[in-house]
Parts: structure tokens; sequence; C-alpha cells
């Protein structure tokens, strides 16, 4: 799995035009996966750690000095909106860790093949490629998405298509901002807009991820594009005519009004 994994991951950049053949050579040192590859990769995985450690420092600052959002999707308006760090978030936290630190030594332990796929256990060999090969299961919707767009499309090739396509699946949502114009941030108070999501968006991810783990055989083809077509759609398309057209329900005042449901009751919870 990743000897084949490195094939593919280093495949993708061989889709870009004109260089992407040398850059890819460049990258694994030689023609295939090997000792150049795994010592690159293994330096690679070994300083990742340290970049995460880094982002993890900017997010406690992010929390810290701009705030984090709530599920209401309002903002806060005064003190009573706010609940202390100790004791609230470190119970909550500290739960939720330990509930997944009793799954995570579970199938570290009693199940660590559950995840697994049967091809770890066969040698890599570069003369033969898999029958059936697939991604770790987190990878499947947008290995579909990769699957169906490999076509050629005017004077895209059908390689290339396919890798743009999987980096725009994820690259759309850091255009949200500008795609999804709704005063209202929170799909609470957005009728319109969760119906698409609940029904549109989620069946879409969902067909996604079981074509993603299936064949490359109809009808999951064929299925895999019309479920990706729909996912470009849903982000470039309805979402933005669903935020112009929408009228979302009114705000509550504050977050308190909104958890509580009146005035008079978040005064006599602020009062106690």
């Amino acid at each position: 799995m990743s000897f084949w994994g490195a094939k593919v991951i280093t495949g993708l950049f061989g889709a870009i035009p004109l260089v992407g053949e040398p850059l890819q050579i460049w990258l694994l040192g030689g023609f295939a996966p090997d000792d150049a590859a795994l010592n690159r990769f293994f330096s690679l995985h070994y300083l990742l750690p340290f970049v995460i450690v880094g982002v993890v420092v900017l997010h406690i600052w992010a929390l810290h000095i701009p705030g984090s959002s709530n599920p209401t999707g309002v903002e806060v308006k005064s003190e009573s909106d706010t609940v202390p760090f100790y004791p609230y978030f470190i119970a909550k936290d500290g739960w939720t860790l330990g509930a997944f630190l009793f799954l995570y030594c579970l199938m570290v332990f009693f199940l660590p093949n559950q995840l697994g796929h049967p091809d770890n256990y066969i040698p890599a060999n570069p003369m033969s490629t898999p029958a059936h090969i697939v991604p770790e299961w987190y990878f499947w919707p947008f290995y579909a998405i990769l699957r169906a767009f490999t076509q050629n499309f005017f004077f895209i090739p059908a390689k290339l298509m396919g890798v743009m396509a999987m980096f725009g699946s994820i690259l759309v949502w850091f255009f949200l901002p500008w795609l999804d114009k709704s005063p209202v941030r929170s799909g609470h108070y957005r009728p319109l807009f969760r119906k698409f999501f609940w029904f549109g968006l989620i069946p879409c991810m969902a067909v996604l991820f079981y074509c993603g783990g299936a064949p490359a055989e109809e009808p999951y083809v064929v299925l895999s594009q019309i479920a990706a077509l729909y996912y470009f759609a849903h982000f470039l398309i309805i979402l933005p005519i669903v935020s112009a057209i929408e009228k979302p329900k009114p705000l509550p005042y504050s977050i308190t009004e909104a958890v509580l449901g009146s005035d008079e009751n978040a005064k006599l919870a602020t009062a106690g």
C-alpha cells in the first residue's frame, strides 16, 4: 500500500504538462519508489509533526485573541454570552479526549487490522499492479472525484483533468466566504440552506464515499461522475443562488437568548 501510495501521489505531479514527468522522477529519485524516495518521505513525515505543532500554536492564539465561533452563529454581546474555559470546556474536552483514546487503544491493541487492507501483506512488486487498490477510507470521496474526471476535456489531458478536479474539490472550501453571501452565517436560521445541505450535499458525499472504495467499473464510475458534478454545482451554483434568494429567520439578540429562549430567562440565569 505504501509503495503504490507513493507511486500515485508522485504521479499526480506527473500530470503537470511539459515538466510533469521530469518532476516526478526528481521527487522519487528514480523511475519507481526506492531507497531515495523512502529517505525523502521519511524525512518529510518526520518534519510534518513540527509543522502541526506550529499550527496548533496559531490555533491557540486565534482562540484567545480573535475568539472562537459558536453553533448559534450569533456574535458575543456581553459576558453573559460566554462561559469560563475551566471547568466547562476542560470537562467537555476531557471527556471527548477520554472517549477517543478508549476507541483508539481498542483499535491499536485489539483490532489492528480492522481498518487495514489485505494487500498490505503482499510484498510490493513494481512489475505487478494490484487489481483493486484504493487509498485509506477517509480519502475515498476525493479518490472518487479523481476517477470521475479522468476524461479528456477539450485540450486538457484526462490525467490532468482528474488531478485538477480532486484538488479543486478541496480548494473550493476556501472560497466559501465569497460564494456564500448570506449575512447569516449559521444554518440554524437558514431553512433553504439546510434543505440543500442535508438532502443534497450529504447524500452526494455518501455516494462519493461508497464509490471511492468500489472498483473502477460500472455503475460506480457513472455514479461518481453524477455525484462529483453535483458536488461542484452545490458550491459554485446552488450556494450563491440560495444565499441571494433566501430570507433567513430573524436572529436572536444574543447567544443567551438563542440558548435560553428569551431575555427574561437569560436574566434569571445570570442572576442565579
